[in-house]
């Protein structure tokens, strides 16, 4: 197990790499100037603006600039700082832990009700239970996450009045509730069906029969061998959503008024912050390679017949 983590810590690093250098290139070819652009509609200072580029390195040439870049990340895990003069890392401690917390609300949404459906629909596979889950999650997998958005946001907050219908400065968990259960609607239907198949495909497996033939209960035969061996795809499809989850939020922490990663970035490409787009993808890059691992562990967790080696 060691060595399979240690191999597999040292596969991340060219994929880092790769992703980084990419992502930092696009922006590095984006038109315009931002520097200029600070000033908005009146006429920019060239003198301030060329002091400004030479200053933030920004008249290097691109591999110059990721060096640089990169250089700071791994010795002193330093983002840079924004063309305004304020250091990333400050606005990723704002957007972080709330889309942190809205990324959790709705993977718990995705995981309670998702695999709940799924194996609603699976256990009763064409009957009429098995149909309307089907329809269900079809249904939402057609709408829009926009429309779905504002849909909820109209029916729950304007029309029953039960929650504001943006989230508070504070992003509490309570107001993150509503905004999760949209960004997390799409995922459970996807989830419900993968866990769906997942079952149906494992009722059909010997070991089922066995545990049938052996006399055990119903609910054990279903949690602790059904279950257990259907979780793979699960796991995987929802080790990729918290990544996903958490830099994609963009519509919905814009209909919602979330001041998270998806919202900081979204500004930052208008703004043309390059800075702060290659340091928040950055970090979800990290994200992703660990949930990526994470889940390649729980796959021996999950059935003893896994060994890595």
């Amino acid at each position: 197990m060691g060595r399979y983590v240690a191999r597999r810590l040292l596969q991340m690093i060219p994929v880092f790499l790769g992703t980084t250098m990419f992502i930092y290139y696009m922006v590095y070819k984006l038109p315009g100037d931002p520097i200029s652009a600070l000033y908005g509609d009146k006429a920019a200072d060239k003198v301030f603006v060329h002091a400004k580029r030479q200053e933030l390195g920004l008249d290097d040439p691109f591999l110059v600039q990721y060096w640089h870049y990169l250089k700071a990340i791994v010795l002193h895990w330093d983002f840079g700082v924004t063309f305004s003069g304020r250091p990333v890392w400050e606005e990723m401690k704002q957007a972080f832990p709330v889309s942190l917390r809205l990324a959790t609300v709705a993977v718990a949404f995705e995981i309670v009700v998702g695999i709940s459906l799924g194996l609603l629909s699976g256990l009763r596979r064409g009957k009429f239970a098995d149909r309307i889950v089907l329809i269900i999650t079809l249904l939402i997998i057609s709408i829009p996450i926009f429309v779905l958005g504002q849909i909820v946001q109209w029916t729950v907050a304007i029309q029953w009045d039960l929650t504001k219908p943006t989230v508070d400065d504070e992003a509490s968990w309570g107001s993150l509730l509503m905004p999760g259960f949209v960004l997390g609607a799409i995922a459970v239907a996807f989830l419900a069906r993968v866990t769906r198949t997942s079952i149906v495909e494992n009722m059909r497996a010997d070991y089922m029969r066995t545990a049938t033939a052996k006399g055990l209960p119903r609910h054990r035969v279903v949690t602790v061998h059904l279950l257990r061996n259907s979780l793979i795809p699960i796991v995987t499809l929802v080790g990729t959503d918290l990544g996903t989850l958490m830099g994609g939020a963009i519509v919905t922490e814009g209909i919602f008024n979330v001041h998270g990663v998806g919202y900081a970035v979204f500004r930052a490409v208008q703004l043309n912050e390059g800075p702060t787009v290659v340091g928040f993808v950055t970090v979800l890059v990290l994200i992703f390679l660990a949930c990526s691992l994470i889940v390649d562990l729980l796959y021996a967790v999950l059935d003893p017949r896994i060994r890595y080696v």
